[in-house]
């Protein structure tokens, strides 16, 4: 195990999480994609894109759970960079396929990737605010079918999820509308959709 990348991943994600925690106690990381929550994807993007050049995908047997753990949050940051996403949901496909990390972490990063891109999602990893509490996004099939895939990769059923998920917040109709023309116009600008 190289744990000298094992520790730079989870440094790199805990610096992350810290800049979340910081902006969402302010409110401000609810208002857009903040430019100081962007700064901080944007360079871990390239981090890791680096790391994956060198070392391939860190899996568990080089940077251990927690390392690669890291790498899977940092690679479903990487929200401005929607080719590298790709290349990172291909490899966290072909790495749990060879049970080199664990099938969740391809499940959110394809919905994630499917959600920007305007697709329905597989696996209701990708969750929002509806005017009655969290929802998921849209669902390519039904919620039977959907539970059944996220219970062979160890999730609660989205009922469960429902129950053990708070709101960040209370529903306002206008700042969702609000946000989602913000969203819309910034996955154009990144090139999730055309």
């Amino acid at each position: 195990m190289n744990e000298a990348l094992r520790d730079e991943l989870i440094q790199m994600d805990e610096y992350d999480q810290a800049v979340r925690a910081e902006l969402a106690a302010d409110g401000s990381l609810f208002d857009g994609y903040h430019p100081r929550m962007a700064a901080v994807h944007d360079a871990n993007a390239a981090r890791l894109r680096a790391i994956i050049a060198t070392h391939g995908w860190p899996t568990e047997r080089l940077v251990g759970a927690d390392g690669a753990k890291a790498a899977h949050r940092i690679a479903q940051h990487s929200i401005n960079h929607p080719d590298f996403m790709r290349e990172c949901r291909r490899l966290l496909d072909e790495a749990s396929a060879k049970a080199e990390a664990p099938r969740w972490q391809f499940a959110f990063i394809d919905d994630r990737i499917r959600v920007y891109e305007g697709l329905p999602q597989r696996y209701a990893t990708q969750w929002r605010g509806g005017p009655n509490g969290l929802e998921p996004y849209p669902l390519d099939d039904s919620v039977q079918v959907v539970d059944e895939r996220r219970s062979t990769l160890g999730l609660p059923t989205i009922a469960e999820q429902r129950g053990s998920s708070p709101a960040e917040r209370a529903w306002d109709p206008e700042a969702a509308r609000r946000h989602d023309e913000r969203e819309l116009a910034w996955r154009r600008s990144v090139g999730w959709i055309k």
